[in-house]
Order: C-alpha cells, then structure tokens, then sequence
C-alpha cells in the first residue's frame, strides 16, 4: 500500500446462470462473493501528518468482510405492455476485525514489564439479510398517448448479530483467538418490515410527462443480547418504522434539444445499532428516538446545441429529528451523555455541467467538459453536547459537507488511442458540527483542509479483444485527507494515497 504497513489481499468471484424456457419468461441465478483482508495502518495526527503522510502508527490492526451475495430473478413479460419481475436476494457473511483501537497519541509498543504488546480488540458481525421484491409495470393508454404505472411490494427480514470487545491476542499477525471466552458486547439486532409502492408517468401533452409516486413503510426493528457494562431493560428493545412517503416530479420538453423538470420526493433515515447502544455506562439512549426524516427537492434546465451539452439545476436537501448526544446530570450530579434527536439541517445548492465534444479531423476528436457544484449546508434548530454542556449549533457548516466541489477534463481521441487528464479540486470542510477549526492533539476534529488533483489516464485498442490501460493518478502528489474519523477504523488522520500508476490488459473472450 501507499503508506507503511499498509497492504491487502482480495478475491472475487460471481457466478450467473440464465435460463428462458420461452420469449416471454427469463428466469437468473446469481451468486457473488468477495473477500479482503486488509492490514490498517492506524491514523495519524497533525503533526504526524505534516511530517510524513506515509507514516504508520499501527502494525497489528487487521479488517476483513467476507461476503456472500446469492440472487434468484424470475422476469416475465405476459404482453407486450406489461412487465413482472420477482427478485429474491440475500446479504449473508461476516465481518472480522481485529485492532489495538487507540489514538494516535498512543503508541502500539512492547510493555516494558510483561514484554508483550496489549492485548487487541476482537469484533465480529455476522450477516443475516433476506429481501424479496416483486414489481410490476404496465404502459397504458391516455388520451392516445402512452403512459406507464409501476407497482410492488418488498419484504425484508435482517438479523446482525454483533459480537464485540471481545480480548484478543498480544501478537502481531492477524488471528481473532479470543484470549478471554465471551464478549462485552453480545448483541441481535432484528428487522422485519415490508414496503409497498406505486408510481405512475403520466403523459399529460406531446410536451409534459408527470410521475407522482408514494410508498408505505410497515416495519420494526428489535434488540436483544446482552453488555457486561450496561443494563439490559434501560437500552430500548424495538424501535417502530411506520410512515407514508410521496414524491412528484415533472418535465418539460420546450423543443427536441431542451427540456426543463423539477421533483420533490420524501427520504428516511431508519435508526441502526451504532445510534442506540451506549458506549459506557455514563451513555444513555432515548427510548423515544425516531428515525431521521426529510425530503429532497431539485429543478433544473438541460439540453443540447450543436457540439454542447449542459445541465444546470438547483437542489435542496432537508434532515429532521438528526441523530446526536446531549449532556445532562444524574441525581447525584454525574454528567451522562443522552443519544436522542439533536436538531434539523438543511443543505441548498447549484449543480452545473457542460461537455463539449468536438471533432478535428476525421479520426480525432477532442471532447472537454467541466462539473462544479455549490452547496450551503447548515444546521436549523439545533444543539448537540459540547463537553459537559450543550451548545446550540444553528447555522454552523454541517460537517463533510464542502462549499464548492469541482470535476473537469479533457480527453483526446485518435484511431485507437484515447488520452484523458481529469482534475478535481474539493473546498474545505469541518470534521465536527461545533465547526472546530483548530485540531486537537488525536487529529479527530478540525478542518479537513481542500485539495485538487489530476489523474492521468491513456486507453489503447489493440483490436475488438484486447485493450492496453495506464493509470497515473495524483500527478501532481498531492497530499491530503478527506476525513477525520472519531471511531472506525481509528480516531484521527486517514492519508489518501500519494502519486501511484497502474498498468492493465483486458482480454475479451
């Protein structure tokens, strides 16, 4: 890998049959697998950072998904207006890690007295998920013109089972013996829920097409197991998911080159195991939390004129009931941490694309284009726990979300051979909704500083079969990170890698 004590090893594979006992049925069965081992560098802090992003702190931190994805699809197509289609699919596997889960500050050293490192974190997840979906969709007709509903349900069964804390071992290779039987954290986290949905485009004029839609969720979710740190009755045991969701959309067609549309649709946040489980007995969890709501909004004009295309839209993007902790005091004065429903958030913002694809002679051509996106994205009504208080954050910079994003590049085609360069530039943000600029010694809030790139990319055609690829990306070695994680996989500075290049041959058979 691109920094010390970084390396991985993978494997994929994926089988996929297919059988049509006639024109009108296609039955598929499909099974894919991936498994990686991955060695963790650890994170890093400021000052690590600017001394050397290639640094390792961490030599014995091991991550590893193992991952089984089986799928039985039955497509049948009873006329040629109508469509059915019934998916069955799974999410079965597991998730293995094996970590000495500290801050950069800490070292991962020989214990002068036992002689031996600490003693690792062993954490397994283990992969229950079965959904099945059926959909149906018909064309019809309206005042001559063609219009199309779609129609379905989709059940959904999840059991996650996550084992946690568990004391590993005091070696260095990866090995996820546990060196004490039992877990700290033994824990089922059950869902059962089924959705039903239905839309319809409808084809109004020659020029207007509408698409209302809405969908109904019916489910709950449920937790048992135990923490050897934490009461049972006071972590809350099932959490409902029942509310309607709609949306709309609409487009316009001015001429054959451009058109206008908007939409406006309703989107959820169900609540997951990481937002209710205490981390300590000084956390507690409201048994009332709800999942985060809101709903998602956008218009915008595109089309085409001679060698140009564009696309230019406005958005806006509404979360309520966001999921964060608050302070409070016990009887006896103990500050305690609340998990609950902290407060709302709205981002709004602009998107613009154009391309231009012109040709210079008769087998080269030039094609250009440029992405860029605004975005304000800010807290409303909100507050969140700010050491032993709280502190009301309304109008800061929700965290990860950069003001301006920028994708542009150009790519030469001639014969066979086609040569792209692609830059990319990314504004600041902050790691923290309290907007800390300045970082603190374990690196896990602070400003995420902004960064641009160039990668590089040259394609060769040989013939129809074979194909020649080189990669350089980072060019210009830019060095830099994109987040500050305050848990997995390590709290503090995770570099993106440096200058690097590949080479591929693909063969098509």
């Amino acid at each position: 890998g691109y920094r010390d004590n970084a390396r991985s090893d993978s494997q994929a594979q994926n089988i996929t049959i297919g059988f049509a006992p006639s024109r009108a049925l296609d039955l598929v069965l499909e099974w894919t697998r991936s498994d990686y081992v991955v060695r963790l560098p650890g994170p890093l802090n400021d000052s690590l950072f600017r001394a050397d992003p290639r640094a390792s702190t961490r030599s014995r931190n091991y991550y590893e998904p193992d991952i089984h994805v089986p799928s039985f699809t039955v497509k049948w197509r009873p006329s040629s207006r109508t469509q059915l289609r019934w998916t069955t699919s799974a999410i079965l596997g597991a998730r293995y890690s094996t970590l000495f889960d500290r801050p950069a500050t800490i070292a991962d050293a020989i214990d002068s007295t036992t002689l031996r490192y600490a003693a690792r974190q062993v954490d397994i997840d283990y992969f229950h998920s079965f959904t099945s979906e059926l959909r149906a969709r018909h064309d019809w007709t309206l005042n001559g013109r063609t219009s199309t509903w779609a129609a379905g349900a989709q059940l959904m069964r999840n059991d996650l089972n996550r084992r946690q804390m568990g004391k590993g071992t005091t070696g260095s290779e990866y090995d996820l013996t546990l060196s004490v039987p039992g877990w700290r954290r033994d824990l089922h986290y059950r869902t059962e829920n089924i959705a039903f949905f239905a839309e319809n485009r409808w084809s109004m004029t020659d020029r207007l097409a509408v698409v209302t839609g809405a969908r109904l969720e019916l489910g709950s979710t449920e937790l048992d197991g135990r923490t050897t740190y934490y009461p049972g009755d006071e972590l809350p045991t099932t959490i409902a998911h029942r509310f309607p969701l709609f949306g709309a959309s609409a487009e316009y067609r001015f001429n054959g080159t451009t058109n206008a549309y908007a939409g406006w649709s309703q989107a959820y946040r169900p609540v997951v195991l990481k937002d209710i489980i205490p981390a300590s007995v000084f956390e507690s969890t409201d048994k009332d939390l709800k999942d985060v709501t809101g709903h998602n909004a956008e218009a915008g004009v595109r089309g085409t004129w001679k060698a140009l295309r564009w696309d230019v839209s406005v958005f806006q993007l509404v979360q309520r009931d966001r999921l964060g902790t608050l302070a409070s005091e016990d009887s006896a004065g103990n500050v305690l941490v609340r998990r609950t429903n902290t407060g709302d958030s709205r981002a709004r913002g602009v998107e613009c694309f154009v391309q231009a694809d012109i040709r210079i002679a008769p087998h080269t051509a030039v094609s250009l284009f440029t992405s860029t996106a605004w975005m304000d994205a800010r807290y409303l009504d909100a507050m969140i726990r700010s050491g032993n208080g709280n502190k009301d954050i309304s109008g800061n910079k929700v965290e990860c979300a950069p003001e301006w994003t920028n994708r542009s590049g150009i790519t030469l085609r001639y014969h066979n051979v086609r040569i792209s360069a692609l830059f990319s530039h990314v504004s600041e943000t902050f790691a923290d909704a309290l907007n800390t600029r300045e970082p603190n010694a374990s690196g896990t809030v602070g400003l995420v500083p902004a960064y641009s790139l160039l990668d590089l990319n040259v394609t060769w055609m040989l013939n129809s079969r074979l194909e020649f690829r080189a990669n350089l990306n980072n060019v210009l070695d830019e060095r830099y990170f994109t987040k500050r994680p305050q848990f997995y996989p390590g709290p503090g500075i995770w570099p993106s890698d440096g200058r690097g290049w590949s080479v591929s041959v693909a063969l098509r058979v």
